[in-house]
């Protein structure tokens, strides 16, 4: 590749400021999640619980790859480890909308709160009931444009991977 195509390529932001935009749009995620919760009184199941933890590790990254402002392969590890996180909530997502397609009855019914399992057992048993879904999980009682709330996020966590990687693998430094 030339020189002036790659600095055409490189030039649309900086990467400084693509971070931050970045953590900018998860902190509107959280913000909307958080007045979801507080201003509508939509309480979150354990898999809304870990869609906002894999939102709020990838604002963290941002935030640091910000902050660090690394040269290329410290930048290339970040953009890496924002898309790793976005699609690790991409899969949470999935498998919520998954949950929510099945036929009423299909799901077992709420189990102990995520609270009580972190409390009394190991993470990956943790884990791995949460990912079965209950039927809080299975609940609608949110949509926008005709989508339901895990839809949104996965939408979201698409563009926040795509953003993640593509300012910290070609956006120049400051």
């Amino acid at each position: 590749m030339n020189r002036g195509m790659h600095h055409q390529m490189t030039g649309w932001i900086e990467r400084r400021k693509g971070n931050l935009l970045g953590l900018l749009a998860c902190v509107g995620l959280i913000g909307y999640a958080l007045y979801a919760q507080y201003g509508l009184h939509l309480e979150p199941c354990p898999l809304c619980i870990l869609q906002r933890v894999a939102v709020i590790v990838a604002g963290v990254l941002f935030l640091i790859a910000m902050l660090h402002d690394p040269a290329e392969r410290g930048a290339r590890v970040y953009g890496v480890l924002i898309d790793l996180v976005a699609l690790a909530g991409i899969g949470v997502a999935a498998r919520h909308i998954w949950i929510m397609a099945q036929p009423p009855g299909a799901v077992a019914e709420c189990g102990a709160s995520l609270d009580y399992m972190m409390d009394v057992l190991p993470l990956h048993e943790v884990l791995g009931k949460v990912l079965t879904g209950s039927g809080e999980c299975a609940k609608l009682d949110w949509q926008f444009l005709g989508l339901n709330m895990p839809t949104w996020v996965l939408i979201a966590l698409v563009g926040v991977g795509t953003w993640g990687l593509a300012v910290n693998w070609f956006a120049r430094r400051a």
